[in-house]
């Protein structure tokens, strides 16, 4: 058995770490900011800390710069380049916008990867102990909600809200945390209205006929994000362009209102808010005209975030935003996902057969600037990692459920190095830019010596043994905390991820328990053929079988078809 979830671990791809600085020792929980501090959860009685042990260790120094890996690196679009985090207000909020959905539709992996990579952002920084003000809005009403109410002859705020709280759910299942606001631009208009009056007074728009645009021409700084120079640009993707602009690339401030469509009152005429102006003004509203973070998928830097910029320093010349951050593109099998091309992938399809963890695992392996090619081969192998992780976590529980550390013992020299080693290389990869898929890695090795410990006859005689598996276990857990891959009971997460495999292989668990009665008795009765062609079917859905002293237990496994595939990547 411990030979199979050794094999398992190494599965996925394991990126070698940059070198690294070495920090100041420190102890683990209290890097970890209360708010992120990860609470055990058990069905059993919780075993003592360890924290007294390790904090021996911890308290140690080896005369490194103290903070000197806790400088937080990001790239910033505006910049083209990696920057220093230095919040507009030191020791102050930080503040970030990043752009919501348009619930229209069921969210898909192309929303589960943007707001996994920001909450991931959300959760370093908090881990840094910075406090932080996350706004991310919804769109509630925009063409595409009118088209599809129109369609299903329903009432376009019952349909956005009704998508929004199915996005919000999907959120949960996720494990991103709520932002601190999340404004709908229906609650929003009046603050939409007073900025778009500031825009036309500081002559950058015009209006006509109800409707109101943007002047780019009147606004040099128009393409600075982008890189665009303006005869290149063109008019926002989601209006028509209207023969009346000024120029083609002149964007809606305000849409005159059309029969049977939301609209409300305005100085230019009953109406609603084009697309742009509302992340403006709602970002204004609550975190300021100038703040730290603006973020979003890489398809908002042009148009929307280009505007973005235009709209709000038009509004106030002092707009800034010092860091602009977008995540990269996601793919299905090497293909752009589409409706068109008919692999749209919502979330909620991917979660009726693998734990939403999973699937955040999976897209915590790529870098999130950098895109992501979804396949059912790399979810299958995110989701073994994920069990042999909570498996090795919960066997180490089990095992020091009833042991009590005696304070001030020091730790192994070995265990203290393996735990200083996690700590330096998940610090260092996070703060560069959160290289998630190096902080990941850098788990793999501390699992491997977590089995060593729990199953192997050397591992089970070394000194300190359960103290060492209490203080690592602890280690990971605030890395698995600030990745938001800790689930609230390791058993409850194996037992969701053995039903999803189930699920997978369109067997129940009394099937699949037959079979292993079945292989039992081929094997007594010396039939080992048979007994071989059973573990491969089972193996053939993700179903691996384990051979111990106290008889065959089954796990979920990568099926036997992609392991090669696995296995050459």
């Amino acid at each position: 058995m411990a030979a199979a979830r050794r094999a398992a671990g190494l599965l996925p791809l394991l990126l070698s770490s940059p070198s690294r600085a070495r920090l100041p020792h420190r102890q683990a929980l209290a890097l970890t900011p209360p708010l992120l501090r990860p609470h055990r959860l058990y069905s059993h009685s919780p075993k003592p800390s360890s924290s007294a042990a390790f904090s021996a260790f911890a308290s140690a120094s080896n005369g490194a710069p103290a903070g000197r890996a806790r400088e937080l690196h990001l790239y910033n679009t505006k910049s083209r380049r990696k920057e220093l985090f230095q919040p507009r207000v030191p020791g102050g909020e930080v503040g970030m916008y990043v752009c919501g959905v348009t619930p229209y539709d069921d969210s898909h992996i192309g929303h589960a990867r943007a707001y996994v990579a920001f909450d991931v952002l959300y959760r370093y920084l908090r881990y840094l102990d910075h406090k932080v003000r996350y706004v991310r809005n919804f769109t509630d009403i925009d063409d595409k909600i009118i088209a599809r109410a129109n369609q299903l002859g329903e009432d376009p705020f019952s349909l956005s809200k009704r998508y929004s709280d199915d996005f919000l759910s999907d959120m949960a299942n996720l494990h991103c945390l709520p932002p601190s606001v999340e404004p709908r631009v229906s609650d929003h208009i009046d603050q939409i209205i007073n900025m778009i009056k500031q825009i036309i007074d500081n002559d950058c728009a015009y209006a006509i006929g109800g409707d109101v645009y943007f002047s780019v021409e009147n606004f040099p700084e128009y393409g600075d994000l982008s890189g665009r120079k303006l005869d290149d640009n063109r008019a926002g993707e989601r209006v028509a362009v209207d023969e009346r602009k000024k120029n083609p690339a002149d964007f809606a401030l305000w849409k005159a209102a059309k029969d049977g469509e939301p609209s409300w009152d305005s100085p230019w005429g009953p109406g609603r808010p084009g697309w742009h102006i509302e992340c403006s003004a709602m970002s204004a509203h609550y975190l300021g005209h100038s703040f730290d973070i603006h973020g979003g998928g890489e398809d908002l830097i042009f148009p929307h975030h280009e505007n973005e910029i235009a709209q709000s320093r038009a509004a106030c010349c002092d707009s800034s935003i010092n860091y602009w951050i977008h995540n990269g593109f996601v793919n299905v099998n090497s293909q752009k996902m589409s409706k068109s091309l008919g692999n749209f992938v919502t979330i909620r399809k991917v979660t009726e057969l693998y734990h939403p963890l999973a699937l955040r695992m999976f897209l915590l392996g790529t870098h999130y600037r950098s895109p992501i090619n979804y396949t059912i081969e790399q979810l299958n192998v995110a989701s073994d990692r994920l069990y042999y992780t909570y498996q090795t976590l919960q066997d180490c529980e089990e095992s020091c459920q009833q042991h009590q550390s005696k304070a001030g013992d020091p730790l192994p020299v070995n265990t203290t190095n393996c735990i200083q080693k996690l700590h330096d290389e998940f610090e260092t990869s996070m703060s560069d830019d959160l290289h998630t898929s190096v902080a990941l890695a850098a788990i793999s090795e501390p699992l491997k010596v977590m089995n060593d410990l729990l199953h192997t006859r050397k591992g089970k005689k070394q000194e300190k043994r359960l103290e060492s598996l209490s203080a690592m276990e602890e280690k990971i857990r605030m890395v698995l905390s600030v990745l938001g891959l800790l689930p609230s009971s390791y058993y409850e997460a194996l037992q969701q991820l053995r039903e999803k495999a189930l699920r997978r292989a369109s067997m129940t668990e009394e099937q699949v328990l037959q079979k292993i009665e079945e292989r039992t008795s081929a094997r007594k009765a010396k039939q080992y053929e048979k007994s071989d062609e059973i573990r491969k079917e089972l193996a053939a859905v993700g179903i691996a079988l384990m051979d111990g002293p106290d008889g065959t237990t089954w796990r979920p496994s990568v099926p036997l078809s992609e392991q090669g595939v696995v296995a050459s990547t």
